[in-house]
């Protein structure tokens, strides 16, 4: 007999019924794939008592394989950023397919406000503009491809708020014309060679620092703040949210604004920390950020998720790339795998409903 008491109203409160916190499930799974790619590079005959994360040759002053930890968190730190804005639409119950394209466009935007005039004393041989464009101050193509950013978003959010056309098919279009608007801007040309000041924006570890603090800050927006509230409503039961007097359609414009403009923060940063943007920068990336919201517990029907769990999923997604990597798995079956695990996170996510909706 299920352990029950009472609480206010004479609510029954059944202990069998409560479950650990999806982020903490989450947790669970990174370790568990971490210790698998771990026994995998003992079991492999070719792989040579090879740890993963651990140092066995005394390279370094920790016991930590410190080359491989910093690859795995840069590599999912940029993607991770467009991954916030994208957990927030999707808990708003829309998806955005056009981050990656936006990233490359943004990227050749922001990189022909950031150059230099001399390259080696040289005129710089990469110069988009004239010399009223070289050496302006770093806030400029910053401010610019924030800007370009939230201009996106707003044409994303109106077309689904306004329109009513679905994000899928919205954000399909503004996939194609970012991709046009990358590969137009300098005709498939390369910009490269940016100031000093923009190129510190990427550099070291800069990119994971970003991506922390944007998620800590977006951790406390969505979990304290109106327009967090707000979101999860919006995506739980868009009709009751209506109905409680929440301007659905100008919050939907504003979410997809919101994760725009992350997106083009990250083509900044991606820009900074290459010193070239090329049109073909972001492939994948909408689909990546998608999967590290979705690992992250996020469920593509609206109304649940968090940035904690996003983050997680990002570095999930990360030990999960670097460990095919590290057992030399060819990459096309790297990308087949990838896709078995996003389809896996989704049944699973499916089935965890199911069974909540029979619980309750």
């Amino acid at each position: 007999m299920a352990d029950t008491s009472r609480g206010t109203g004479g609510l029954a409160f059944d202990s069998k019924k409560r479950s650990l916190p999806s982020e903490l499930n989450i947790f669970i799974a990174l370790i568990l794939i971490v210790l698998a790619f771990e026994a995998l590079g003992q079991l492999l005959p070719y792989m040579n008592n090879q740890s993963f994360l651990f140092d066995t040759r005394d390279r370094f002053d920790s016991i930590f394989n410190e080359a491989r930890l910093r690859i795995i968190i840069l590599q999912v730190s940029i993607i991770g950023i467009i991954a916030l804005g994208v957990t927030q639409v999707i808990i708003s119950g829309g998806i955005d397919l056009s981050s990656g394209p936006l990233v490359g466009a943004t990227a050749m935007i922001v990189m022909s406000f950031a150059q230099t005039e001399l390259v080696n004393g040289n005129p710089n041989p990469k110069a988009v503009f004239g010399a009223w464009a070289f050496d302006l101050p770093v806030l400029i193509p910053i401010m610019v491809g924030l800007a370009f950013g939230a201009f996106i978003g707003a044409i994303n959010g109106a077309l689904i708020a306004i329109t009513r056309i679905p994000p899928f098919i919205a954000t399909l279009g503004m996939f194609l014309i970012c991709r046009g608007i990358a590969q137009a801007w300098t005709r498939g040309k390369p910009v490269s060679f940016p100031t000093e000041s923009f190129a510190s924006i990427g550099k070291g570890m800069m990119p994971v620092m970003w991506f922390i603090g944007l998620a800590f800050i977006l951790h406390f927006v969505m979990r304290y703040t109106v327009y967090g509230k707000h979101t999860y409503a919006v995506g739980s039961n868009e009709d009751a949210a209506r109905m409680s007097g929440i301007n659905v359609e100008r919050h939907k414009v504003m979410v997809y604004m919101m994760a725009s403009m992350l997106a083009a923060f990250a083509a900044i940063i991606l820009s900074s920390k290459n010193l070239t943007a090329q049109s073909g920068m972001g492939i994948f990336y909408e689909l990546y950020a998608i999967a590290m919201a979705v690992i992250g517990g996020v469920s593509l029907t609206g109304g649940r998720g968090s940035i904690i769990g996003t983050v997680l999923g990002a570095m999930v997604f990360g030990v999960i790339q670097s460990g095919f990597t590290y057992i030399k798995l060819d990459a096309f079956f790297q990308l087949m795998a990838m896709g078995t695990i996003i389809i896996s996170a989704v049944v699973l996510d499916k089935v965890r409903q199911d069974r909540a909706t029979k619980r309750n």
